[in-house]
């Protein structure tokens, strides 16, 4: 007898000893991922100097004659003399990969959604290898500027889609949890990174050392399986069965006789993939699509404007960095409790945290700079970076589950690329201190308040059914989403 696709999963596992090793695998890519992103922070990192006369040289070769360096590491700064009126190009390098990522997670999702989710991700774990070699052996500047760009497109892209697989490995109920060590593993991996920069201190042996695993990633990747969802919803059923029977194998099952029954927005030969404008066509899928690009734009923006506010942590550069990544691991604990319950779910738990942010922000102003440690503005904007950290855990599982399986890369990518424009922009708002101290705060404090009440707007999705077409979302079963909404 024919089975939907839930069902197939309950009889081949939704989490066995297979599936658990294909999401280790992609959780732990998330280590190469951070060590990719979080490059320039040393790479680019500005030692102590000193220029030899009174008068700052205005030619390049000038400044390199009398610029004097401290011996402690080296960077771009110290190999390419990035200091005075050339200081701007190390910000220009971080936001040419910023710029990357926008463009990866636009072209990306929509890639993955017609041509499959592995050879998309292998195609973009190729080409970051490549492109991290051409960062670490670059002659000159403008060819580590350009590079840093190229990693950014692909390196946002893969890992975009390397976090849906993630989620389409396994059953529907153990989403939260793979997407929440995807996220603990990425700010574990800044910290790995802050470790590897304290035991390689010249620039272009640390991005070698930083690029290599990646080589391994990309070998072993070759033996994962193909998406079952996607290969499901392109109505590929003999191939979706394959992938499930192997899954069980891998699980400890004997070999299932599974058949699948249609999915009912199941693409037949003739017709091509769901596009990108489908998230504007579609009424459900519109309202749900402005008001997640928002709500992503805003965990970007609160999340590096509470990085930029919080004070700067003075002490060993390489401590900084792994405290920045370390502070975000008590989020995904918080968040693993709240949004399974049932009183809580994504929806309530990702307003609170939002909300509970955007007070951290609001309530730094009125401390003075002097106050004791427990009122610190330093440890309330931590705690801050911590709640914003949970909200960005939870809206990358709520976004997956809001959004049917044709379009799920697709949603994502529009989602994450607006994400990327509160990165581009978060570190601008600090010169706002020029008006007032308190004005930075403030325009945080009212962008994570605001995002926390909007997601009220959207709906529940915890032991709700997922939809995998577009036409799911016509379906009875999914308008108790709508009705649940209204009558909370």
């Amino acid at each position: 007898m024919a089975v939907g696709l839930e069902e197939a999963f309950g009889a081949a596992g939704e989490f066995g000893s297979g599936q658990r090793r294909l999401t280790a695998f992609l959780v732990l890519l998330q280590v190469y991922v951070a060590c990719q992103s979080m490059l320039i922070v040393l790479v680019g990192a500005v030692p102590e100097y000193h220029i030899d006369q009174e008068e700052i040289p205005l030619s390049r070769a000038e400044l390199a004659k009398h610029t004097h360096f401290a011996d402690n590491f080296t960077s771009i700064v110290t190999e390419w003399y990035l200091v005075e009126q050339e200081a701007y190009k190390v910000s220009l390098a971080s936001s040419l990969f910023f710029a990357g990522l926008l463009i990866g997670n636009i072209t990306f999702g929509p890639l993955s959604d017609k041509l499959g989710r592995k050879p998309v991700y292998i195609s973009g774990l190729f080409f970051d290898v490549v492109l991290g070699y051409v960062t670490a052996f670059a002659p000159n500047y403008d060819i580590f500027a350009a590079s840093r760009f190229f990693v950014g497109v692909v390196n946002g892209g893969m890992a975009l889609v390397s976090f849906v697989l993630t989620q389409e490995y396994v059953g529907k109920s153990f989403w939260s949890l793979t997407g929440s060590l995807t996220n603990l593993t990425f700010a574990v991996g800044i910290a790995v990174y802050a470790l590897l920069g304290y035991c390689v201190r010249d620039w272009r042996y640390l991005a070698l050392v930083s690029n290599t695993p990646g080589v391994i990633f990309l070998l072993l990747s070759f033996l994962l399986p193909e998406s079952p969802r996607w290969l499901y919803s392109q109505g590929r059923m003999a191939e979706a069965e394959d992938v499930l029977r192997y899954i069980a194998l891998g699980n400890g099952k004997e070999r299932l006789n599974l058949k699948l029954k249609p999915s009912t927005g199941a693409l037949r030969q003739d017709e091509s993939a769901p596009g990108i404008l489908n998230l504007i066509k579609h009424p459900v899928l519109r309202w749900r699509t402005i008001l997640l690009m928002y709500i992503w734009y805003v965990c970007s923006f609160v999340y590096y404007g509470l990085t930029l506010n919080a004070g700067e942590l003075r002490g060993n550069l390489y401590l900084n960095v792994a405290l920045s990544g370390l502070v975000e691991v008590p989020a995904f604990p918080l968040c693993m409790f709240f949004i399974e319950k049932s009183w809580s779910g994504r929806r309530k738990t990702m307003t609170c945290f939002l909300i509970f942010a955007g007070f951290a922000c609001t309530f730094t102003m009125f401390l003075p700079t002097n106050s004791g440690l427990l009122l610190s503005p330093t440890l309330l904007a931590l705690c801050g970076k911590m709640m914003v950290s949970a909200a960005f855990n939870i809206v990358y599982i709520y976004t997956s589950e809001l959004y049917p399986t044709v379009l799920r890369n697709a949603g994502l990518g529009v989602c994450s690329m607006s994400c990327r424009f509160g990165g581009i922009l978060a570190p601008f708002v600090p010169s706002m201190k020029s008006l007032s101290p308190s004005v930075p705060f403030v325009v945080f404090g009212i962008s994570g308040l605001s995002a926390g009440f909007l997601t009220l707007l959207l709906p529940e999705t915890l032991n709700k059914p997922i939809a995998e077409s577009i036409e799911d979302l016509q379906s009875p079963k999914y308008h108790v989403l709508k009705s649940e909404e209204a009558s909370n």
